[in-house]
């Protein structure tokens, strides 16, 4: 287990905003930590040459669920009521405008039959977790233990291997 982390509940857990850490930045621990790992950083590939395709509906929904689930992580743990309007204010207009019409429409039933639960960052990182395992069912993919959102999607692994 990494020291940077506590993960006994009555310890408080030492902050370290994952989500607030600089590309470079965190390109650099990348590769140091591997230093097998390439990014196009450090492979010399021309930014100006190579062309990137827009979203495929697969990476399209690993790249949302990606941020939904962070958004979650880090949300309150005692929300306002504003912050909890706004969040599911948030949650119902993303549902209208996200691109793929199919899994909006599909979002849209889900939500109507479950509600956001936004009392807490617990209470919505659970809920989120829920949604996507809906979603995974449907897909015949594997389904993610919601007990472990916080590890997955804000403090890193306990075995240390985020670090």
């Amino acid at each position: 287990m990494s020291s940077r982390y506590s993960y006994n509940d009555d310890a408080p857990k030492q902050e370290i905003c994952r989500a607030c850490t600089d590309f470079k930045k965190w390109t650099k621990q990348q590769t140091t930590r591997n230093p097998n790992r390439k990014t196009s950083l450090d492979t010399g590939i021309n930014q100006e040459t190579t062309k990137e395709c827009p979203l495929d509906r697969e990476e399209l929904g690993h790249s949302t669920w990606g941020f939904l689930h962070t958004m979650a992580a880090y949300y309150p743990q005692k929300p306002t009521a504003t912050e909890q309007k706004e969040m599911n204010q948030f949650i119902n207009i993303f549902s209208k405008f996200y691109p793929c019409k199919e899994c909006a429409d599909d979002f849209k039933v889900d939500i109507s039959q479950n509600p956001p639960e936004t009392g807490s960052q617990k209470e919505l990182s659970k809920w989120m977790c829920d949604r996507h395992n809906d979603v995974n069912r449907k897909l015949g993919k594997k389904l993610f233990d919601c007990s472990k959102v916080d590890e997955r999607w804000r403090y890193g692994w306990k075995d240390g291997s985020c670090d």
